[in-house]
């Protein structure tokens, strides 16, 4: 079947929009579930640094779970994208040093000084916490500030 020019570029900014809306909907459906499952709560992980509770720690678990599955069966059965490219999941050597202990002790402030992890922050300012917009402003700039020291910083 041959297409012509003019079809295919008046189709492909509809399936792009298509596309962005239906990542849109899924946003809005896994903001819902953090939501729904009290992840985004301060008082839950509060819960959990103080080793009150098993609800986030049964939660990352599932996470983690989730995911490592989920990986699995992307390399054994060897899974496309929609779009029907291949998932390339190359390995990551693991770097033994400063930069993991300085990573983790500024990422642990930062989620207790916030009481939000940077996954659900979106969520948060959609819940109507607008303060957030404050940490999602400083957590942008740390992130600039990051691609800008990363080539100066120890390996």
């Amino acid at each position: 079947m041959t297409m012509t020019t003019e079809s295919t570029t008046t189709e492909a900014p509809v399936l792009r929009a298509t596309g962005m809306l239906m990542y849109l909907a899924m946003g809005i459906v896994f903001g819902i579930i953090l939501t729904k499952s009290e992840v985004i709560s301060w008082f839950r992980i509060q819960e959990m640094f103080r080793f009150q509770s098993f609800h986030m720690y049964g939660v990352i678990g599932s996470a983690v779970l989730v995911g490592a599955v989920s990986t699995l069966l992307i390399k054994r059965f060897d899974v496309k994208t929609l779009s029907g490219d291949p998932i390339e999941i190359n390995d990551k050597p693991y770097q033994r040093g400063y930069n993991q202990w300085f990573g983790g002790t500024t990422f642990g402030l930062g989620w207790a000084l916030t009481g939000a992890c940077p996954g659900p922050l979106y969520a948060l300012l959609g819940g109507g916490v607008s303060v957030i917009a404050v940490v999602l402003f400083c957590a942008a700039l740390g992130a600039l500030a990051y691609g800008y020291l990363k080539p100066s910083l120890p390996h």
